[in-house]
This record gives C-alpha cells, sequence and structure tokens, in this order.
C-alpha cells in the first residue's frame, strides 16, 4: 500500500514540476523572485525534450509501482499520461517542436518581464 501512495505522490510532484516549468515564467510576472527557482527548472525541463533525457522521477514513479504490484508503464512521464491522449503516433518527433516551443514561450514571457522592468526602472 504505501508504494502505491508513495507512486501517486511522485506522480503529483512529477506533474506540479512540468506545471511549472511549461508556465511558470507568467508567475514571473506577478513575482519576479520566482524566476530564481523557474530558469533552472526550466533549462532542465527544456533539456529533458530537447536531449531526451529520463527525468529521475519517472524511473522511481515505476518502480514503486512494480512494489505495489501495479503495472509500471515505458517512456518518459508525459509521454505516459499525456503522450498517448495527445500525441499517439510519432511522439519522438513532437517531443522535440514541444521543447522548442517550451522554450520559446518561456523566451517571450521573459523578454516581456525584462522589457517592463527596464521601463519601470526608467520610470521610478
Amino acid at each position: 500500500m504505501w508504494h502505491a501512495l508513495l507512486a501517486d505522490l511522485i506522480l503529483l510532484v512529477h506533474l506540479g514540476f512540468v506545471l511549472f516549468v511549461s508556465v511558470g515564467a507568467l508567475g514571473v510576472l506577478f513575482w519576479r523572485p520566482l524566476a530564481l527557482a523557474h530558469v533552472p527548472c526550466l533549462i532542465y525541463g527544456a533539456a529533458i525534450e530537447l536531449v531526451g533525457w529520463v527525468c529521475p522521477l519517472t524511473p522511481l514513479e515505476q518502480s514503486l509501482r512494480r512494489h505495489a504490484g501495479q503495472g509500471g508503464y515505458t517512456g518518459g512521464f508525459i509521454e505516459h499520461y499525456v503522450g498517448g491522449l495527445l500525441y499517439p503516433h510519432g511522439w519522438d518527433a513532437i517531443r522535440l517542436w514541444l521543447g522548442i516551443g517550451l522554450v520559446a514561450f518561456n523566451v517571450v514571457v521573459y523578454a516581456y518581464v525584462l522589457a517592463r522592468s527596464r521601463r519601470e526602472g526608467r520610470a521610478g
């Protein structure tokens, strides 16, 4: 039972991390110090997508699920939980575009944050 609960907890932490990496820059619009946590997470998350690395939370969750008597899964977290729903075939090609889109979105948001910061600096 504990293995299943821990696996579910890892799943929630992993999902939270993916969401933070994906849209955390929007939080920086309202609280700039958040960038100190978001930028390193963004770099790591983008590298996972662009290079094809495996996040360490994925094998940990899989191992806990196997210990709980549940079936593990192959591939990565996003591929398993999201990819099957949105991108059933050709995941590798889509993963690259997903990584590029992730970086592009965050570059746009951070460029806006920097421009706004400069305007506020000149006005103050």
